[in-house]
Order: structure tokens, then sequence, then C-alpha cells
């Protein structure tokens, strides 16, 4: 067998580099999620900005990349169905429940996106039946039972009545994954859709972030929870175009590999920056769930078709 050339090696050194970056850029944004609402900021001025500052950066991207975005019917559709389920709805659901839930377990259950996206798929006929990847989505729901049973999994039990909210996100993130995988994207690639998607989605959240009373004026005041939005919002933009990127160098089934690193690198910044503490319970949960994704994940066609959602990696 012929040694692999300096140049591969490196080439391949280059690209698991990246994704442990790619890693750990995701994994932050949840603890960065937490100092944002510690200070009582609300979920629909926290959306808004976070898609603004996203549309702004991919702006940018699309600039340099010399591409005119299209606003037409079949573009706006999707623009929209990406705005609600792949960021507005979810992401809405993971700011408040971060206001009750520690960090590092918001990060455990958003590894679920690919459990929850089997029976999705098998509902809209996306994949066939596969007995192994059943078993890998009762082993992740096992999961989340070893979570949320015993009395000291959590360091309140009244925290018990966020989980469902936390499984909202991975829940909407694999429908979107599904529906762009049974009905494209109208020609759009990922960081069109990714654009488009933020800018209708601010355009959204704006009237919302208002009516409610929850919008963010920067100019009132600028310490840590808004320079954490920032930072956030920055770091998706720039990972997942990233990961666009490393999809179409290295193919889908490597680039999904990076689900396992955020929910790891998600624990790992928590306990640094947060000083977050879990239980052996979660400890054992998250290797529970992390078997169960490894089991149910999806094949190339799909994982590829996934590259265009706007949350999380592929996994969805």
């Amino acid at each position: 067998m012929t040694a692999p050339a300096p140049s591969d090696l490196a080439s391949r050194a280059a690209l698991f580099a990246a994704l442990v970056v790619m890693g750990a850029g995701w994994g932050i944004t949840q603890p960065l999620g937490k100092i944002a609402v510690s200070e009582g900021h609300r979920a629909p001025g926290l959306v808004f900005w976070q898609l603004a500052i996203g549309a702004v950066v991919l702006g940018l991207v699309m600039a340099l990349r010399r591409r005119r975005i299209r606003w037409d019917g079949p573009a706006m559709r999707v623009y929209l169905l990406i705005a609600l389920i792949g960021t507005v709805l979810p992401n809405s659901a993971s700011f408040e429940a971060i206001r009750h839930l520690p960090s590092g377990l918001i990060s455990i259950l958003l590894s679920l996106v690919p459990v929850f996206a089997f029976p999705i798929a098998l509902i809209l006929r996306n994949e066939k039946f596969q007995p192994v990847r059943l078993m890998g989505l009762l082993i992740g729901l096992a999961g989340v039972l070893i979570i949320v049973a015993p009395g000291t999994s959590l360091p309140d039990r009244a925290m018990i009545v966020f989980v469902p909210l936390a499984l909202i996100a991975p829940l909407f993130y694999a429908l979107e994954g599904n529906v762009v995988a049974r009905w494209g994207t109208a020609g759009l690639d990922p960081i069109e859709v990714l654009f488009g998607g933020s800018v209708v989605g601010a355009i959204v959240a704006l009237p919302i972030a208002v009516g409610t009373n929850s919008f963010i004026d920067p100019m009132e005041s600028f310490g840590a929870p808004e320079w954490a939005l920032v930072a956030s919002s920055l770091i998706h933009a720039a990972v997942y175009t990233t990961y666009v990127w490393m999809v179409g160098r290295a193919g889908p089934v490597f680039a999904v590999q990076v689900s396992y690193l955020v929910t790891g690198f998600g624990v790992f910044w928590a306990l640094l920056i947060l000083g977050e503490r879990y239980s052996l319970w979660v400890w054992a949960a998250m290797a529970v769930i992390l078997a169960g994704v490894l089991l149910v994940q999806p094949r190339q066609r799909t994982a590829l078709e996934r590259a265009g959602e706007t949350g999380q990696p592929s996994t969805p």
C-alpha cells in the first residue's frame, strides 16, 4: 500500500483541525446564550439581533461571492419557512430554556437532532425504515429519560419542567432538515438560503420583539450580555459558512461528525466559562444520547441535502 503523500496528510490534518475549530465555535454559542439571558433579555429581542447580525455578516459573504439574492415567490417561501422553523421558533425556545437549565445540558439535548429526524423522515418518506436507526432512536430517548427520571440528575428538580422546552429546538431542526430534503430550496445554495432566511427572519422577529416589549436597544447599555449575543451571532455565521465549505471539500459524512464535537465542546465551555457541574446521571445521559446519535446518523445523500439548513450542523 502506498503511503499518503505529505500534501495529502497536510490536507487531512487541516480538515480535522477545521472540524475541531467548528465544534469549538458552535459549542461556545450555548454558554454565550446563557450569558446573553443573564440580565433579563428575553427571547424575541435576542432572536431579532441574532438574525440581524447574521444577515449583515452573510450579506458581506454574498457580496464577496458576487451573488445576487433572489426575491421571487419560490425563494421567498423557502426563506420564510427556514426563518420560522430554522431560527425564530427553535431559537426562541432555546433562549427561554437556557434561562432555566444548565448550558451544558442544552448542548447535550441539541445533539438529539438526528434522533428526531429519523421518524420525521419516515413520515415524509425521505428514508426507508432501518432497524439499526430505530435502535438509535430508542437509545437516544433513553438518554433523555436518564436526565428527567433520577432525583439527582438536575441541580433543582423544578428544572425538569423546562426539559421539554429544550427539546423544541432539536425537533424543529430535525423538521427543517427533512423539509429541505423533501422539497428542496428552489435552486438556492446553502449560503443564499441562510442569508435570505436571516433577512426575512429579522423582519418577522422585529415586530414581535417590539410588541412584547423585549426589543434590545444597543444604545442604552452594552455589557456582557450584549457582547455575548454579538459574539454568538458572529461565531455562528462564520462557522456555518465554514461548514458549508467543508461539505463541498470533504463530503457530508465527514462534516456531520462536527455534531459530536459541538456537544463535547458545549459541555467543556460550560464547565470552563460558567463553572457548571453535573451529576453522574447527566454524564451517563450524554454518553447514551451520543451512542444513539451514532446509530441513527443519516445516509450520505440526506446529510448532503441537510447541509442547507440554518441552525445546527447537519445533524439536521
